[in-house]
């Protein structure tokens, strides 16, 4: 949870126009150069998101100890966690449904909001009778902050929704901003707890849940002018969004349990020490996840709507550019990780160097899984990617249980590993398989490097003024 104010340079993708001295990469349209240009700039601002969850990380690290980091976690982890098991698909939906039938957004976002609304709520109450069975090992002060917490967990569904609705309407730097103000103000909240000495597990936690409240009333505010006309939920609008959103539910339930599974497994598992030290390197391993996450963002949109040699051809250029810097930067980590370990969290830390390694190799592998799986999201064949990316996952859990026993956090990362080489070697197959077309190439071309350079050319004469 994190964030701040978003730079200007971070404009909407809807907003910008090519010039004619823009240059396109061969087989590159200006469209196609529209949304390189936004996805360079979302790039720009996860960097800042990362930087800002760099701070909070470092922070509670090294005051909390691995223990404390550990309590801090397993009180932090379910409101997010219970809102990704509980979407029912609706925010892939809501962009599916919004870039394909603009005049019904009202309409749409509003059967979204309520349907996300009540499934939250369900799924809180699910939780607060869950915790103290799942949290056996920690004390009963950290059971009872975690099941308070959980209040939170309709916040974080809506707020969902309404980042969805406004990347399909072209607002990504409205979305970016949520995105930065969360951190910011966590980031924010602890530094002010340093300063006055209140700084505990219990107040670091509340923390991360009270930012959650300025994201949501930031989203909601923006989000205002897609209510035009006031429309209410209807039996027909929540029908066509659970029609697609079941469909690709899988692929919402998957990468929740893909991220979040593994801390789930070993909160239950592992002591509270040990639990501190993976959510550390499993933190800074996701640090990666920049890419992707940016490219995916301005990916799904873009490519609703498009042929299936349009859609494929976006994504196989969006997974090589994304792969290559990913690819690059885990390289630099997993040299020096033991080195970043110690002198930004401390030699508590440093011991676990190895699980740091694997989970970089793990979060660039599954970073492309997750571009690539958007041709299918766009071409409306959500269930396919659901049923492949199951089997791969399905691996998982068995894995962990029967890994994490015997070699703890590093067990817990080959797991992870494992089951995401077999989820990228079902979905890259079934390009042909379900597509009736050849997978993208992932080896980068040149016209790649030249479409990387374009997106961040605003940035570099920024610089230079």
């Amino acid at each position: 949870m994190v964030s701040d104010e978003i730079p200007e340079t971070l404009t909407s993708a809807s907003d910008e126009t090519v010039s004619n001295e823009e240059v396109v990469a061969p087989g590159a349209t200006p469209a196609a150069g529209r949304g390189v240009k936004a996805i360079g700039q979302t790039v720009v601002a996860r960097l800042v998101i990362q930087g800002l969850n760099a701070g909070t990380g470092i922070l509670t690290a090294r005051l909390l100890l691995p223990a404390g980091r550990g309590q801090l976690a397993a009180i932090t982890l379910w409101s997010s966690f219970l809102a990704g098991l509980t979407t029912f698909g609706l925010p892939s939906a809501l962009i599916y449904y919004i870039r394909n039938r603009p005049k019904q957004t009202g309409e749409l976002l509003v059967n979204g909001l309520a349907m996300s609304t009540l499934l939250s709520i369900a799924a809180a109450l699910v939780g607060v009778l869950s915790m103290p069975h799942w949290l056996h090992q920690y004390p009963l002060w950290a059971i009872r902050s975690a099941q308070w917490f959980l209040l939170v967990t309709p916040l974080c569904s809506t707020a969902f929704l309404l980042r969805g609705a406004l990347e399909a309407s072209g607002s990504f730097k409205m979305s970016n901003m949520a995105q930065l103000l969360n951190p910011g103000v966590t980031l924010a909240i602890l530094l002010g707890l340093l300063a006055v000495h209140r700084f505990t597990t219990f107040t670091a936690a509340l923390a991360y849940i009270l930012a959650a409240f300025p994201v949501f009333g930031l989203l909601a505010w923006q989000g205002r002018h897609l209510f035009a006309g006031g429309p209410r939920p209807s039996v027909a609008g929540s029908r066509l969004l659970l029609s697609y959103g079941i469909r690709s539910y899988g692929i919402d339930l998957l990468g929740t349990l893909a991220l979040q599974v593994d801390q789930v497994l070993v909160v239950s598992f592992l002591t509270p020490a040990d639990l501190g030290l993976y959510v550390v390197v499993l933190s800074l391993s996701r640090m990666l996840n920049v890419f992707q996450l940016s490219v995916v963002m301005v990916l799904f949109p873009k490519a609703a709507g498009r042929s299936t040699e349009e859609a494929v051809a976006m994504t196989g250029r969006a997974a090589r550019m994304s792969l290559l810097l990913t690819g690059m930067c885990a390289l630099g980590v997993a040299v020096i990780g033991p080195v970043l370990l110690r002198l930004f969290y401390g030699r508590a830390y440093a011991r676990s160097a190895l699980s740091l390694r694997i989970l970089l190799a793990e979060v660039t592998i599954s970073g492309c899984v997750f571009v690539l799986a958007q041709a299918f999201m766009a071409l409306g064949r959500p269930g396919t990617v659901t049923l492949l990316q199951a089997v791969g996952l399905g691996l998982s859990v068995p894995l962990m249980l029967l890994l994490i026993p015997r070699f703890g956090i590093a067990g817990a990362a080959i797991s992870l590993l494992l089951s995401t080489c077999v989820r990228f070697v079902f979905l890259y197959a079934s390009f042909p398989l379900f597509l009736k077309i050849a997978p993208p190439s992932l080896m980068p071309q040149r016209q790649d490097f030249e479409m990387l350079r374009r997106a961040f050319k605003p940035f570099e004469r920024r610089a230079t003024v």
